[in-house]
């Protein structure tokens, strides 16, 4: 049985690690907040670019627009995975990347490139021999709209060229701090099964609708990476914080634990030196 002595350093240690997890809770709530209001910013401008998009590759007087071509064979295609750099973030890391390799497997392409927005992503498809052919640090940090204009820039770059016949969207969505939802989603060609709410019946276009679609459907297309990054981000520090007052409350436990454990074995000593002392006395009359 372990000692006094290694019981009260024990506790000290775990006490340590206690306070460690507190701060990163601290932290990660404080972000939480901040990325959060960020992200109810960008939910309304998405929803609505989606809107005109979706209501402009879906009038019957446009003709079919290269960004909404479907290709009748897929042999290449493109994902772009965001997960973070660190862990400590309980499943968030693991939840994405296992659902990425899934749609992977099922997809039934020849070939895949991975754009890998975040180490821990970059770290698990790696591991699991798949083409990762960008490698995007600092994930977690990137936050301005021009970080999801580089990425959407590639991959439209890659799918106009033909180098890939669809591209894929990894992230996870934000639906409480509690509820993250690991999701894949196609980004290239851009769908139109979505309603649109008689958009185009009241809706013109200057100088015309091609040179419209030819501008408006890159800046969709960045619009759906930066709310994938925010998204992702607010999970991120969502799931973090969870898991930091997870593991402060269960260093609490396991501190009263010890300390029942260490006052039992002191009670002990206590009684066994009364007991040594008064048979000591009855052995002297």
């Amino acid at each position: 049985m372990a000692s006094m002595k290694a019981i009260k350093r024990r506790i000290s240690s775990v006490n340590s690690t206690r306070q460690i997890m507190k701060a990163m809770d601290l932290v990660a709530a404080s972000k939480l907040q901040k990325t959060r209001l960020r992200l109810e910013g960008v939910r309304p401008m998405y929803s609505y670019l989606s809107r005109v998009v979706y209501g402009i590759l879906a009038d019957e007087e446009a003709e079919v627009s290269v960004y909404a071509e479907q290709r009748d064979e897929i042999k290449n295609v493109a994902y772009i995975v965001f997960t973070g750099d660190r862990g400590l973030c309980g499943s968030y890391n693991s939840n994405i990347s296992k659902e990425t390799l899934t749609h992977i497997n099922s997809a039934g392409a020849d070939n895949e490139s991975i754009i890998a927005a975040g180490v821990k992503g970059w770290e698990f498809l790696l591991r699991n021999r798949k083409n990762v052919v960008t490698r995007i640090p600092g994930a977690s940090e990137l936050s301005e709209y021009e970080d999801a204009e580089r990425i959407s820039e590639m991959v439209i770059s890659m799918f106009l060229s033909g180098e890939v016949d669809r591209v894929f969207l990894s992230y996870t969505k934000f639906e409480s701090v509690l509820s993250h939802i690991p999701q894949v989603v196609q980004l290239l060609p851009v769908t139109t099964d979505i309603e649109t709410n008689g958009y185009t019946d009241w809706s013109a276009y200057d100088p015309g609708m091609e040179e419209f679609i030819s501008s408006a459907v890159p800046m969709y297309v960045s619009m759906v990476i930066y709310n994938a990054m925010m998204e992702s981000a607010v999970c991120e520090q969502a799931a973090r914080m969870t898991s930091m007052d997870a593991a402060s409350r269960n260093a609490s436990n396991i501190i009263d634990d010890l300390t029942l454990e260490y006052n039992r074995k002191r009670q002990g000593m206590i009684t066994q030196e009364i007991t040594e002392i008064v048979s000591g006395a009855n052995a002297m009359q």
